[in-house]
C-alpha cells in the first residue's frame, strides 16, 4: 500500500492523472478511484502537518528562549512563524494557484477563525461523521453550481500539546477541553468529477 501511495504521489507530481472525470482536458477517461486519490493526498498532507507541529511548533513554543515563536500574527513579527493551521492554509492557497484538479481546506465545527467553518451541508455532515466515528473517513458527492464533486473529509487530530493548549486557551475558541488524540476538525478534499 505504501508503494502504491508513493507511486500515486509521484504521478501527481510528474504530470497529473485522471480521476474519474477530473483533469485538465475534456471529460477524462476513468482512472484512479477518487477515494484512493484523496486518501493519498491526505496521507501527504497529514504527514507534513504532523511533522511541522511536532518538530517545529512544539519545539519553538513558550519558554523555549528568544527564538522564532509560532504566533497567530506571525506576519507582523519578524520573530514569528505561522501556526500549523496557517501553514496548512498557505499550502492550500499555493496548490490552488497551480491546479484546479482538487482543493483542500482545514475546517472545524468549533473554528477559532470563522472562515474555517463548514460552508456546505456535505462539509458539515462530513465533519460531524468523523467526530462521531473515530478513525473513519467520510466520502460523498455534492453538486456546487454546475459541477459535481467527490468530497472527502478526514479527521484532524490533536497530535501535540501545542495543538490543545493553543485551541483551549485562545480568546475566540468555542471549545476549551481538547485533549491529545481528540478530533479538532477535518481536512476537506474536493475533486471535480464531472458536470
Amino acid at each position: 500500500m505504501k508503494l502504491k501511495a508513493i507511486a500515486l504521489v509521484s504521478a501527481i507530481a510528474v504530470g497529473g492523472l485522471s480521476v474519474y472525470g477530473c483533469g485538465s482536458g475534456e471529460q477524462a477517461a476513468p482512472g484512479i478511484k477518487p477515494e484512493i486519490f484523496t486518501d493519498s493526498l491526505f496521507a501527504v498532507m497529514n504527514s507534513d502537518r504532523t511533522n511541522y507541529t511536532k518538530l517545529i511548533v512544539q519545539r519553538l513554543g513558550p519558554n523555549k528562549g528568544d527564538f522564532i515563536k509560532p504566533t497567530e500574527h506571525w506576519e507582523d513579527n519578524e520573530m514569528g512563524a505561522p501556526l500549523p493551521a496557517q501553514m496548512f492554509r498557505l499550502g492550500a492557497e499555493g496548490v490552488a494557484e497551480v491546479t484546479d484538479d482538487f482543493t483542500y481546506s482545514l475546517q472545524s465545527l468549533w473554528p477559532i477563525n470563522k472562515q474555517n467553518a463548514p460552508k456546505t451541508p456535505m462539509e458539515e455532515e462530513g465533519l460531524q461523521f468523523i467526530i462521531d466515528n473515530p478513525g473513519q473517513n467520510f466520502y460523498g458527492t455534492e453538486k456546487l453550481g454546475d459541477v459535481s464533486y467527490f468530497t472527502a473529509v478526514y479527521p484532524d487530530v490533536a497530535v501535540s500539546p501545542a495543538c490543545t493548549s493553543c485551541h483551549n486557551d485562545h480568546v475566540d475558541t468555542p471549545k476549551t477541553d481538547f485533549e491529545i488524540g481528540d478530533v479538532m476538525g477535518g481536512v476537506v478534499i474536493r475533486v471535480p468529477v464531472g458536470g
